[in-house]
């Protein structure tokens, strides 16, 4: 393969930086050891813009194209989001409403199969869970709810190494 641009970024599957690549982990370089690069890449993923820069960071992310149309869920180059867990709120949930029945009074069983709850735990036990086998009350809403708890929000991903170019051919502008 030719040579490349400086500033290209390939995927590869080995564990090592190959000599004049480095490894997309937002590494900060000095400018003045790097200014090829600098003036292709700028601040764009981080640094100082006088001393240092930084490359990309693509650690436990996916890269995206970016996009500046508007209309079409702009993304500018080097802009980061999303997140690896997300927490939903009764507010991100579809409703989904239906009523709870209990029996209002002293269980009779402690077994749940094909029984309501009850208020108060069967005769003669220290069991909490109580059941009956009639349902004569409506429980209120809230005796359903659950409290919201973060879920895993990755897409299936296979882990790869992201390489830039340090040294290469400078890109020329159209």
């Amino acid at each position: 393969m030719a040579d490349p641009f400086i500033g290209e970024i390939r995927i590869c599957g080995f564990n090592f930086e190959p000599a004049g690549w480095a490894f997309c982990n937002g590494q900060i370089l000095a400018i003045s050891s790097n200014t090829a690069l600098f003036s292709i890449l700028g601040t764009t993923y981080g640094g100082n813009g006088t001393l240092t820069f930084a490359l990309p960071n693509l650690q436990a992310r996916v890269p995206i194209h970016r996009n500046p149309v508007p209309a079409l869920n702009p993304h500018a180059l080097g802009e980061i989001g999303g997140e690896s867990t997300v927490t939903l709120l009764t507010a991100n949930i579809p409703a989904h409403p239906h009523t709870m029945s209990a029996f209002d009074g002293v269980g009779t069983t402690s077994n749940p199969a094909n029984n309501y709850l009850a208020s108060t735990p069967v005769v003669g036990t220290t069991t909490a869970k109580a059941f009956n086998n009639v349902g004569n009350t409506t429980m209120g809403s809230v005796a359903g709810n659950s409290t919201p708890q973060a879920h895993n929000n990755v897409q299936p991903y296979l882990a790869l190494n992201f390489i830039i170019a340090l040294v290469g051919a400078f890109p020329q502008r159209s």
